[in-house]
């Protein structure tokens, strides 16, 4: 269902995601519960991320008879912001296992909460592909700020943004910045705080998901 606080957001609600969410966010959940739950939420965030791909027809034979077969037809690239990123991607390439897969290196500074760039590697076709950039946390929308912009810049012009958790705070950002980008998430949660993390959140989702805590 589209959030009826901002215009270019998807918040998906399912039971699974409510009972999974509430996993994440437990102070006591493991690194293993941390990253099956996260997993299955993802899968769920990826079938709505990929609903509006355009499809192809043609004629496949089958046992009985000939029939009309449907393949995709846009190339998909995933460009996961490192590190926590990299929980969601292979979501998305379980139903598109031929997509490209490009990488964005962002941290965070913690004196300023703004991000700081690190590595980029984009593969080719990004001006003609859908896409799909994914990161657990938009707290600041900072670091997402910066990968769309890079790959507007880049060419890109079907861009979709994928997240576990969202800020309001991010989410203006984007719309703002970025209005034509669609928002893909599970959660929008009720504010930043001083040090700019989402509340209540999950905490650092990297750290949990790597068990880097």
């Amino acid at each position: 269902m589209a959030s009826q606080q901002f215009e270019n957001v998807t918040l998906i609600e399912h039971p699974v995601i409510n009972r999974d969410l509430t996993i994440l966010r437990d102070v006591s959940t493991g690194t293993a519960q941390f990253r099956a739950a996260l997993k299955r939420i993802a899968v769920i965030l990826a079938y709505h991320a990929l609903k509006e791909l355009p499809l192809k027809s043609f004629e496949v034979e089958t046992p009985i008879e000939n029939t009309t077969g449907y393949d995709i037809d846009q190339d998909v690239m995933v460009v996961p912001i490192l590190r926590a990123g990299l929980g969601l991607s292979d979501a998305l390439l379980q139903f598109i296992p031929d997509a490209k897969v490009g990488h964005l290196g962002m941290e965070r500074d913690e004196t300023t909460h703004e991000p700081i760039d690190y590595y980029s590697n984009i593969p080719n076709g990004v001006r003609e592909d859908m896409v799909l950039v994914v990161d657990p946390m938009l707290a600041t929308g900072g670091s997402a700020h910066d990968a769309l912009s890079f790959l507007e810049e880049q060419g890109a012009q079907h861009l979709r943004f994928v997240s576990l958790i969202c800020a309001p705070e991010g989410l203006r950002k984007l719309e703002q910045e970025h209005p034509n980008v669609h928002t893909i998430t599970a959660a929008i949660d009720e504010k930043l705080n001083d040090d700019a993390f989402i509340v209540p959140g999950l905490g650092d989702a990297g750290d949990r998901y790597f068990g880097t805590i």
